[in-house]
């Protein structure tokens, strides 16, 4: 048994913000921190204790040390505290923006840092397309899709990102997206593992792929070839209807209790696994924030150990627990 496991009580399970952003959103980055206060003030009330920083609505990069002191005062003030950024549709390998993302991931773990955050999510999606952008849900319309010749290129820039984290003493998760590196269980986990550094593992959000309208790979063995590689994790879930006679495929959001995915199953087998890193809840339409509420009350009373007593396997990769993520390396 080791004190430093969490259990139902002490797990961070993390309110994303992402909810907060999209059309009519203020320009938070200019505005001033009351409007950060109020957000954090709804998270409060929520019953949460730990958020996301998503950067489609923060970018904590892209904020200087004075405004870096006031997010924080204002988190605090709230009695929350800042558990984990994730950093989305920047990929390092997009051809366009490829170098630009890699500066602003770069700078994304110093801000970590900054903030005292010990767990940053990166990914390779890209930016939603004009179509997309004109779906009720943008995942029924065809996105991005990598270009095998890019591995290389990917391989090296997430391992110079996952040195910097290394450095920082900084957890960095990769996460699962279709149609990218990170798509498939054995391309994700291929990828972790020419990456070589146990500082750089897996996020499995198995949410974005199950709900796409098309065959999909078997959830359970999305989470079986994962686990052991899992550092942090977004989660969510979908009903999910499938007619192949038909080609028939729908899936549309639902809570983590009632949809495809058994979490109750999934955490519990990513816990015996190793995994001991923050827990983000995610949502899509509705009230968002409501839904990750009701999903962190139904992982800490129904799901997450009640003491510290289980038994799990070694992680293949760094965990929130490790000393070195706890005070960094440098």
């Amino acid at each position: 048994m080791s004190p430093d496991r969490f259990t139902a009580r002490t797990w961070p399970i993390a309110a994303a913000t992402l909810y907060f952003a999209g059309p009519g959103a203020l320009d938070v980055h200019a505005a001033p921190a009351e409007e950060w206060d109020a957000v954090f003030a709804d998270i409060a009330r929520a019953g949460f204790d730990h958020v996301d920083l998503t950067d489609g609505w923060l970018r904590p990069a892209d904020l200087d040390a004075e405004r870096h002191e006031e997010l924080l005062a204002a988190a605090h003030g709230r009695g929350l505290g800042l558990a984990s950024v994730s950093a989305i549709r920047r990929s390092v390998i997009d051809r366009a923006h490829g170098d630009d993302n890699l500066a602003y991931s770069h700078r994304t773990l110093d801000a970590a840092t900054a903030l005292g955050i010990r767990t940053v999510s990166f990914g390779l999606h890209q930016a939603l397309t004009p179509q997309q952008k004109e779906r009720l849900w943008f995942w029924t319309a065809q996105g991005h899709v990598d270009d095998p010749a890019d591995w290389e290129l990917a391989v090296v820039r997430l391992r110079e990102l996952g040195r910097h984290a290394e450095e920082l003493g900084i957890l960095m998760s990769l996460e699962m997206y279709e149609d990218t590196f990170l798509g498939t269980a054995d391309s994700a986990v291929r990828l972790v593992e020419d990456i070589g550094l146990d500082s750089v593992g897996l996020n499995p959000d198995i949410g974005n792929l199950v709900r796409l309208h098309r065959p999909i790979e078997d959830w359970r063995e999305l989470v079986e070839k994962t686990a052991p590689y899992t550092n942090f994790w977004h989660v969510k879930n979908y009903a999910r209807d499938e007619n192949p006679d038909r080609d028939h495929y729908a899936a549309f959001p639902t809570t983590m209790e009632a949809g495809l995915i058994d979490y109750r199953w999934a955490v519990r087998h990513a816990i015996s696994q190793g995994f001991q890193g923050v827990i983000c809840t995610e949502n899509y339409g509705g009230d968002g924030l409501g839904v990750c509420a009701a999903n962190r009350d139904y992982l800490r009373r129904q799901v997450l150990p009640l003491d510290a007593g289980y038994a799990s396997a070694p992680s293949r990769v760094r965990q929130l627990s490790d000393a070195r993520t706890r005070e960094g390396t440098r």
